[in-house]
């Protein structure tokens, strides 16, 4: 199941289609992570960085408040406690200390949520590199003082007025910018998607969230999970997750795509679901576009999971159905924010409550007695501004 069928694809997702242009600077990531990532060297520096420095193995905490309402013991695996506050952290060093080496000077990167962008900027800052962030304009708005945070670390903040001025847009001005400054930049794509070699690499980075968590089930329950959540936008956190459980078949896998409003012909970011395959920033995917294949506008509460598409490897794996793709809309979402609040003292962020919320609203389907684990894949201070909008408090 985690194979590709041809270099870059996972079934019939995936590919390289960009630019002459973009080749090359490409295949430099590709041969930079098969002989610069598996060295000794690499591998030391990156695990005393995530041990020492972010703070990982991320605990696995368990839910006595909410488990006792739900009827199942409910377990969060806990990447809000990392440095800068979610899981992006662990792409953002592994990525950064690969430019390193390859003698970069300047990581750029695309964001939404702005974690992505805070933690290219502190990975920078770490290993004192330039660094340049791309931010839709609209949620360089509504995550203000995630662009406080990227600049305060030392990096240029450029808002991006085109199009619908969120993620899909800041990738596209990454990638061109990206053209024009090859020889001392490195992209560091911040999702599990585009093209390839970037799903792979990121998903490589990533993997250690399902890693840990498997062998924590093992010792704190006793067992695997029956279930495990994880919410997708490009879809870094659930494959992340969801990947080192793949071949346990008994686990159910479940990721989580944001449904906006839930009102018929809302906006949504449900490409798995609602969409169709085709083409987006260098790869072939699950799109929210119409007949003629032009995207359409998403929508979610959540910025980090306003995405018109998915990576790669989650299409394929809804192909085969091997992961079960659910959708939450805004109000479920923020019920479940409240709810992990009040019951549990976690403040979680909007995107990481679309899986929890999954779990709310799907509880008596699930094994009354039995395990289900959630990625809490980032913390809730982000998205208070947005929050204070809905609930009172």
């Amino acid at each position: 199941m985690n194979k590709t069928d041809k270099k870059g694809y996972f079934g019939k997702f995936g590919g390289q289609f960009v630019p002459e242009a973009l080749l090359p600077p490409l295949l430099e990531v590709e041969e930079a992570m098969e002989n610069i990532m598996p060295t000794e060297d690499y591998q030391n520096e990156l695990n005393d960085l995530l041990t020492h420095y972010v703070g990982r193995q991320s605990p696995l905490t368990f839910c006595p408040n909410l488990s006792a309402k739900l009827g199942f013991k409910l377990w969060l695996k806990r990447e809000d406690l990392l440095h800068t506050g979610a899981h992006k952290i662990n792409n953002a060093l592994g990525q950064g200390l690969l430019a390193k080496k390859m003698g970069k000077t300047h990581l750029i990167a695309e964001t939404g949520a702005g974690q992505h962008g805070v933690a290219t900027a502190t990975a920078a800052a770490r290993l004192k590199l330039r660094c340049t962030i791309f931010m839709g304009a609209e949620d360089v708005e509504r995550q203000s003082m995630n662009v406080m945070r990227m600049k305060l670390l030392g990096a240029t903040v450029i808002p991006v007025e085109s199009g619908s001025r969120t993620l899909k847009d800041a990738i596209n001005e990454t990638l061109r910018f990206w053209i024009s400054h090859q020889a001392d930049t490195f992209y560091c794509f911040g999702t599990a998607a585009g093209p390839h070699p970037f799903p792979t690499l990121v998903k490589r980075l990533q993997s250690v969230i399902g890693r840990e968590a498997r062998t924590q089930m093992l010792t704190q329950a006793g067992r695997l999970p029956d279930v495990v959540v994880a919410c997708v936008g490009g879809g870094s956190n659930a494959i992340g997750m969801l990947h080192p459980f793949v071949k346990d078949a008994d686990v159910k896998l479940v990721g989580v795509e944001a449904g906006g409003t839930g009102e018929p012909g809302c906006y949504h970011s449900a490409p798995i679901n609602l969409g169709s395959p085709g083409i987006l920033h260098g790869h072939v995917t699950m799109l929210i576009q119409d007949e003629d294949g032009q995207i359409q506008p998403s929508h979610s509460i959540s910025a980090g999971l306003d995405y018109p598409g998915v990576g790669p490897e989650h299409s394929y794996l809804a192909d085969i159905g091997r992961v079960h793709y659910g959708m939450i809309c805004d109000e479920s979402a923020l019920n479940a924010f409240r709810e992990l609040t009040l019951e549990e003292g976690i403040i979680p962020a909007l995107e990481s409550s679309h899986a929890l919320a999954w779990v709310l609203d799907h509880a008596s389907e699930l094994p009354q007695g039995g395990d289900v684990l959630v990625n809490l894949s980032g913390r809730g201070d982000k998205d208070l501004g947005i929050v204070k909008q809905y609930i009172q408090f």
